[in-house]
């Protein structure tokens, strides 16, 4: 590849790269330059494993304990006075600025508007989310390392 072709197809990155697109392709004649731009957060997201008892592990039926008043149920819709944090854009979320550090939040905590409850990594770039609302933290909906969506539920506030 001579020089000015490779300066033409870094310029052609640069465009791609600052306009967020996820291809762009370009032709001069005879000659056409495609780049295609992949999300790595996606393409290497991290296994899951879980452990499934052994049969017969559990030797009978657990009684399951009272919820608490202020619990929300692991299941079914949000609460009509709870407001939800969602994903403004498509990464993988992080409770943590970094492994072994303090979460930003954790369940039962008060947050106000403005501040930081999580990250999404998305393109190799740590984004902050800063909560929307005043309130206490009901409900984190993603597990920490999971690759969330845009517009997915992340956090439920109960003003």
């Amino acid at each position: 590849m001579e020089q000015d072709e490779a300066s033409r197809v870094r310029a052609l990155g640069e465009i791609a790269a600052e306009f967020d697109l996820d291809a762009i392709r370009v032709r001069t004649g005879e000659t056409e330059i495609e780049i295609v731009r992949r999300d790595p957060a996606v393409h290497a997201a991290p296994a899951v494993a879980y452990a499934v008892p052994a049969p017969g592990a559990l030797a009978g039926p657990v009684p399951a304990a009272a919820p608490a008043a202020a619990d929300v149920a692991t299941a079914g819709a949000m609460p009509k006075n709870f407001r939800a944090i969602t994903a403004p854009l498509v990464g993988v979320f992080y409770l943590a600025p970094s492994p072994g550090a303090e979460p930003f939040t954790e369940v039962g905590n008060h947050v106000r508007a403005g501040d930081v409850v999580c990250i999404l990594e998305a393109m190799k770039l740590m984004n902050e989310i800063n909560s929307e609302f005043t309130g206490v933290v009901r409900r984190i909906l993603p597990e920490n390392g999971e690759l969330v969506t845009l517009g997915q539920e992340l956090f439920w506030i109960e003003p």
